[in-house]
């Protein structure tokens, strides 16, 4: 990871100022860096001992946070792992084009690993991710998606990206066909764990480890599995005051809404389906042979449903 570091530290070097100071502002703001890391730990779970694995890493990590300031303009959001969004101090203007000078950076980077399978994957991932954005977008207020179409957006948003990494270890590694699709569901299903318990989090989380005000998904409109459980299974009451909060937007009735989804245990429901989906992870390892590293993989998709930010 500190090697990883290292090249992030070298790739964001522009002759541009202000790009400087916001790529690092949000680079150095934390992060799990789970993506990067799952890439890494698939290479070397497969024996890799080159160093384009760095590269690729940063790639990834350059991508999602690209993504996480496109986001946040998007979102209005305020704050991110408990500081202010790179928006709230430099301005949208900032925010979206240093996205876009991350994505360029990324792309060039790409191009100088050399390989054609990485590059395919990624211009693929990239593709599916805008694609999974504007779904999210087109549902923002909508309280009539289904649990398969939010489950398509988490897909297509969220769990792309860890497929795409995890694709992108098994490829330097030297996997066949069907050992890198294997590995690309263990990314898919991982991705999507996360993502729920992040719904889980957004009702249940302490707010000094989140890093975010609870309710933030509720303020914008957006439907989250915890919500279309209670539209599912809630009151006719329940549903009324959910239907109207997601319609709305804004945290008016928050404390409402925070009583229907523990009294329908909808938290419980969402957190149970993460935990299928890293058991599902879990089993698509089976690929790689025994070694720390496969055992690190393993712990991860314990650490997606288990954790607390």
């Amino acid at each position: 990871m500190s090697a990883l570091d290292r090249v992030i530290r070298e790739r964001l070097s522009s002759d541009v100022a202000l790009i400087r100071q916001v790529a690092e502002y949000i680079i150095g703001a934390g992060g799990k860096r789970l993506r990067p890391a799952l890439l890494m730990l698939v290479a070397d779970a497969l024996g890799y001992r080159g160093e384009h694995h760095y590269e690729l890493a940063a790639v990834v990590e350059f991508l999602h946070t690209s993504s996480l300031l496109h986001d946040d303009v998007v979102d209005e959001s305020e704050m991110r792992r408990g500081n202010k969004t790179a928006n709230a101090l430099f301005g949208n203007a900032a925010s979206v084009l240093v996205g876009d000078f991350l994505y360029s950076r990324a792309s060039q980077m790409m191009v100088s690993v050399g390989s054609m399978p990485a590059i395919q994957i990624l211009s693929d991932a990239t593709n599916v991710i805008a694609e999974g954005e504007v779904l999210q977008l087109m549902n923002v207020h909508n309280a009539d998606i289904s649990v398969e179409d939010y489950l398509r957006v988490i897909h297509y948003k969220t769990a792309m990206l860890f497929e795409a990494a995890a694709r992108l270890g098994a490829v330097l590694g030297g996997l066949d066909q069907a050992g890198q699709d294997r590995i690309g569901e263990f990314g898919r299903h991982l991705g999507a764990a996360f993502q729920l318990i992040d719904d889980v989090l957004d009702y249940s989380g302490d707010e000094a480890q989140t890093g975010k005000h609870l309710g933030d998904d509720l303020a914008e409109g957006k439907p989250t599995l915890p919500l279309i459980h209670v539209l599912e299974h809630g009151t006719p009451e329940q549903v009324s005051v959910v239907r109207r909060a997601i319609e709305t937007g804004g945290r008016e009735v928050f404390a409402e809404v925070l009583a229907a989804i523990r009294a329908t245990d909808a938290l419980g429901r969402t957190r149970a389906l993460a935990v299928a989906e890293a058991e599902k992870a879990k089993g698509a390892l089976d690929v790689l042979s025994s070694s720390l590293f496969k055992k690190s993989l393993l712990q991860l998709c314990d650490f997606a449903v288990a954790r607390d930010h």
